[in-house]
């Protein structure tokens, strides 16, 4: 009995020891590079957040590979800079048939012949849930209900659907409007969101190894929050220190309070299951933050061209495989979570697919580890609060060029991480190699450009259009 009892316990061991670990994937939406306490908040509240900090790994130089939702989101699962598949700006994105340029003819979709970062986890044994907010799905279109969470990959969709925001009845608040998520009477959507990712676990837990992928609607706009938060934040707002010149709206800071609150459930559903050795939690956001004061001092933001656009947070928590409260400064980006997470899982890489993303596993370890990519990029042939742009960041130098008229930014973010002082002038050796290299990368992946506009109407600083000279 004895030779029986250690058998069965020496197998459930070794089970236990090869049993592929769960990945919880948390995607906040327009969060801000200063949004939590471990970033430098002061207003905001995020005690839960800034303990999986604590016992993991914060990474400083983290970027969105896009500085609006869609490109990001895609980029995300694809593994693929935006430039590659040609969904490079937030779906439907703006018309601006007077602009100089005229935007290329772009993708509204990620296409089926490519195998997402969930299809992949599927085929190597993993439960799939997709919960909150999608937005890469044509809206309208002939294939709209082609595209669901459900079409690439995901076993199930709470939530996901065209919307880039909360568009219900009630918006943030219960009835939402969204998939397979009705909500109790005056419900908040982060709660509710998150009560259904605990189902998840718990159905899936211990038996089967899951990837959860909650990318919550919060921050984005409409400002909305539970009215306890809300006015412990107008009470807070009263005669605050804000040296720092945080955002104080007691809406946006209830939202960061109540994501916060959302990762402690998530973390203490763990804790419950037994599952906290064995799963990995990744925290990141898809851009920047709405607002120049959550940037913590970046320039500009969301939309923009500059480090607050694209800048983000990225936490990641593994415990006994992510040395506890380290800190790692080597600029990563969104296109490498699906190498990264295959490799963490034990499972296959998939590099015709994962084209432009790197493993950062060997950072997970290590956060002084090199790795063999000597830069990023960025492109966006389009129009929002920034004009069409491409950028590369090689080590510590940034370089941002405009297509409309060929101007180039030099920044040098060692010294000047605000971009303060544009050194083109002063480098055009530097500026000229790093934009050889930006323009041999966008051939190098079939980016699309735009081109001159034959209806473009010029405007004077007013805003108003200048009259056509006569050829005459």
């Amino acid at each position: 009995m004895k030779a029986l009892f250690f058998l069965l316990f020496f197998h459930s061991y070794l089970i236990a020891a090869v049993a592929k670990p769960n990945v919880v994937f948390l995607l906040v939406d327009d969060l801000g590079w200063a949004d939590f306490g471990c970033y430098g908040a002061k207003f905001y509240e995020t005690p839960n957040i800034d303990k999986l900090a604590a016992q993991g790994m914060r990474f400083t130089h983290a970027y969105s590979a896009c500085t609006v939702c869609s490109p990001s989101r895609a980029a995300i699962l694809t593994g693929c800079y935006p430039a590659r598949i040609h969904l490079t700006d937030w779906i439907a994105g703006h018309k601006k048939p007077q602009a100089r340029l005229k935007i290329p003819d772009w993708k509204m979709k990620i296409d089926h012949e490519r195998i997402l970062l969930p299809e992949a986890l599927k085929e190597g044994g993993y439960a799939t849930g997709f919960f909150g907010k999608w937005h890469l799905m044509p809206d309208g279109a002939a294939d709209f209900s082609k595209h669901y969470p459900t079409d690439h990959g995901f076993d199930c969709n709470i939530g996901g659907r065209e919307w880039g925001q909360p568009k219900g009845p009630g918006k943030y608040f219960a009835p939402f409007g969204m998939p397979n998520l009705n909500g109790k009477p005056g419900e908040f959507l982060t709660d509710a969101l998150t009560d259904q990712a605990l189902a998840f676990m718990e159905k899936h837990a211990p038996s089967t190894p899951f990837f959860l992928y909650l990318s919550y609607y919060t921050l984005h706009s409409p400002l909305m929050a539970p009215a306890d938060l809300e006015a412990k934040y107008r009470k807070k707002a009263q005669g605050f220190d804000n040296r720092k010149k945080e955002l104080l709206n007691p809406q946006r800071a209830g939202m960061v309070e109540c994501l916060d609150r959302s990762v402690g459930r998530i973390r203490a559903k763990l804790d419950e299951l037994g599952l906290t050795e064995n799963t990995i939690i990744i925290l990141t956001g898809d851009n920047g933050g709405d607002h120049q004061e959550v940037t913590g001092g970046l320039s500009q933001f969301k939309g923009f061209s500059h480090e607050g656009g694209v800048r983000v947070p990225l936490i990641a928590q593994w415990s006994g495989k992510i040395p506890t409260a380290t800190i790692c400064e080597k600029p990563v980006i969104g296109t490498d979570f699906y190498p990264t997470i295959l490799d963490l899982t034990g499972l296959p890489a998939r590099p015709e697919q994962h084209a432009d993303g790197l493993s950062i596993s060997s950072l997970l370890r290590n956060p002084s580890a090199s790795l063999s990519r000597e830069a990023i990029y960025w492109h966006y042939p389009h129009y929002h609060r920034t004009n069409p742009y491409g950028a590369i960041r090689k080590g510590d130098w940034k370089l941002i060029e405009f297509f409309e008229d060929g101007s180039t930014e030099l920044y040098d973010l060692k010294a000047d991480p605000f971009e303060k002082n544009n050194l083109a002038k002063a480098e055009p050796e530097r500026a000229e190699s790093m934009r050889s290299d930006l323009v041999a990368w966008r051939k190098s992946v079939a980016a699309q450009m735009p081109t001159p506009n034959p209806n473009y109407q010029p405007v004077d600083k007013s805003g108003n259009k200048k009259k056509k000279k006569s050829r005459e």
